[in-house]
């Protein structure tokens, strides 16, 4: 016979355990008080519901578990921020980086094991990709590190492994959790969700969450150069990532995010600064340039502070608002672009790094 498989709880609204509850005689209150022992108190156990009857939580034990991933790695920055290596029971595992500051504590969520993107600078992007989340492992990433840290978690940027964008619908329902008070209670303007530019999706996101905050991984202003650093932009060239950003803005009226990684002769010249002032021109948005993180056996050297600041002032004379941004938890590999351990899948580096018929001129 077919051993009976029990439930992730971690990841539940109420409307998800109320019919458990009828089918087991249970007055539907109790959904709201064991899931408020499940996000708010963070329990290891359904024995630690003290305000819970105790047949109930032979029920709940018998039925459900709570939260399936374990933490096999934890390391720690001189700036505070941590790195936590999840494993799932099949083998396969993400990173999730913690960010506290100040009065905020921001975590930094993947939405995929690996990434299809494959964007060359990337560590995450050159280990391959193997699947996507679904939303109660999505949901659990958090979870697990907020119990594990006895944190509340004010802040989620979901610039983690994987492309959110291309795991819309689970993307989605993990989103229903963290903003619902029975969930996590994160308020949506505390949310952002990146991506290299999926314009339906885009869309569709502006429909369903449109105050959600939006940033939008660009890297590279012509068509030519970005069909190199963001391999996806074969598929949705930036016309229809722009066109996508316009009706957005138009949908939302909400700020977009211009992330911008700087890597020295790649993409961070005097003209590549003018064809992006170009492209957001008029467009209600910002810019954060990050200087990139050097990967292991690729040719993509961060640009020095002088070329950064350059880069910036010209956006900035040419009416970009920018700001220029320092990575966080660099030294233990927990930066934009360095998550990378992954169960199961090996990296390999091209050996045809900007080819002079892709790249611009570097605009020196």
């Amino acid at each position: 016979m077919r051993k009976n498989v029990k439930k992730n709880i971690v990841g539940m609204l109420p409307e998800d355990l109320v019919p458990w509850l009828g089918r087991e005689g249970e007055p539907s209150y109790r959904a709201r008080q064991i899931l408020r022992w499940v996000y708010e108190k963070r329990v290891s156990s359904f024995q630690d519901m003290s305000d819970i009857p105790l047949g109930l939580r032979e029920k709940l034990s018998a039925s459900f578990v709570l939260g399936t991933t374990r933490i096999a790695e934890v390391r720690t920055s001189s700036d505070g921020t941590k790195k936590f290596l999840l494993v799932f029971p099949q083998g396969d595992s993400v990173e999730v980086v913690a960010i506290p500051q100040r009065s905020w504590y921001t975590v930094c969520l993947s939405t995929q094991v690996g990434c299809p993107v494959r964007c060359p600078f990337c560590a995450t992007g050159r280990a391959g990709f193997r699947r996507s989340l679904t939303a109660d492992e999505i949901v659990e990433e958090a979870w697990r590190v907020s119990q594990s840290e006895r944190e509340r978690i004010t802040h989620l940027v979901f610039m983690g492994m994987g492309e959110p964008l291309l795991n819309y619908e689970e993307l989605a329902r993990a989103l229903r959790v963290f903003q619902s008070r029975e969930g996590f209670g994160i308020g949506s303007r505390r949310i952002t969700v990146s991506t290299v530019g999926v314009p339906e999706k885009m869309l569709q996101l502006a429909r369903d969450w449109p105050e959600v905050n939006l940033a939008l991984s660009l890297h590279a202003p012509s068509d030519d150069l970005r069909n190199f650093l963001v391999p996806l932009n074969r598929t949705y060239p930036l016309k229809e990532v722009l066109a996508a950003l316009r009706e957005y803005l138009h949908l939302t009226r909400r700020r977009v995010t211009i992330e911008y990684t700087l890597w020295q002769d790649f993409n961070d010249g005097k003209v590549h600064a003018l064809q992006l002032s170009r492209l957001l021109r008029g467009l209600l948005v910002h810019v954060n340039l990050i200087p990139g993180n050097r990967i292991k056996g690729t040719p993509f050297v961060p640009s020095p502070p002088e070329r950064a600041v350059a880069f910036a002032a010209l956006l900035q004379k040419h009416g970009i608002p920018v700001t220029l941004r320092r990575s966080r938890g660099r030294d233990i590999q927990a930066a934009c672009g360095e998550l990378y351990r992954i169960h199961g899948l090996r990296g390999e580096v091209a050996d045809d790094y900007c080819p002079e018929k892709r790249c611009n001129a570097t605009g020196n």
